[in-house]
């Protein structure tokens, strides 16, 4: 049967596949709309798992700050091609508004989400069947906080949300998202640091000191002077600041507001 193009172009919309993929998929379902959408479908399907072993490392960071609460997702693919091109972005802000909207508390929650008669996970397979690469969420994060600084790298493969528990001012907060962005901390600070990393820590001190000859009886204490350090680097409140390196991120923060601190942390980045 003859496809007409305003068809093919009604199932592109409706789909988002490329001309041709339309095209026969119209031809096979032979004009129903219905089944060329399902065909569609079981082509990204197809796609997805024929390249589920591939890696899919690069993609788009977005965020948004809605009032108290801030959402950040990576929306990953194969190419830096695909990456860049428009409609993947408005994908990756399109699956970013979902989350938005049902306030999805984590990964697994946002894929379960409908869209339309689907999935998000069904909608990130169809992506891999529009673009011909593997597509998936690589990276979801949702905080709570009195106050948030959002920030993505101009490249949109990092981004930071960063969360205080009192108000202040658009220019800190950037810049202690930022910093983290640059920085990489593991915690905000010392007292939320995982035990298993300070533990390791003292132990790599300890035997650090030992093969530098110092006496057993002096390890410990030793051990735990390395650790302050370690926190002093690794840590976002402990850290120096960047734009001034004789003051820590903790008295940054401090000066512009007493009050305040950093309660709240998510970083993710495609190049880590």
């Amino acid at each position: 049967m003859e496809i007409k193009a305003a068809d093919v172009a009604k199932l592109r919309k409706m789909t988002g596949a490329g001309m041709m993929d339309c095209k026969k998929a119209l031809t096979e379902a032979e004009g129903n709309f219905e089944r060329a959408q399902e065909i569609i479908r079981e082509k990204g399907k197809l796609i997805a798992s024929k390249r589920a072993d591939r890696d899919a490392s690069e993609g788009v960071v977005v965020a948004k700050n809605v009032g108290a609460k801030a959402y950040m997702l990576c929306l990953a693919c194969e190419t830096d091609f695909v990456a860049k091109n428009e409609a993947f972005v408005a994908t990756a802000n399109e699956i970013l508004d979902i989350a938005v909207k049902n306030d999805a508390a984590d990964l697994d929650s946002l894929m379960a989400l409908k869209v339309g008669d689907h999935t998000v996970s069904e909608f990130v397979t169809d992506k891999s069947g529009q673009t011909g690469e593997k597509v998936e969420i690589a990276y979801y994060a949702r905080i709570e906080a009195a106050f948030i600084s959002t920030y993505v790298h101009f490249n949109n493969k990092l981004g930071t949300l960063i969360g205080f528990n009192a108000e202040v001012s658009e220019e800190v907060g950037k810049n202690v998202a930022m910093q983290a962005a640059t920085m990489a901390p593991i915690a905000i600070s010392k007292d939320d640091c995982p035990a298993e990393v300070i533990e390791k820590e003292r132990q790599i001190g300890r035997e650090q000191a030992r093969l530098d000859g110092k006496p057993e009886a002096m390890l410990d204490k030793i051990a735990e002077g390395k650790l302050n350090k370690f926190f002093a680097e690794n840590t976002l409140l402990g850290q120096a600041l960047i734009d001034d390196n004789k003051i820590t991120v903790d008295a940054y923060i401090k000066k512009a507001n007493p009050n305040a601190t950093v309660v709240a942390y998510k970083r993710f980045s495609l190049n880590d």
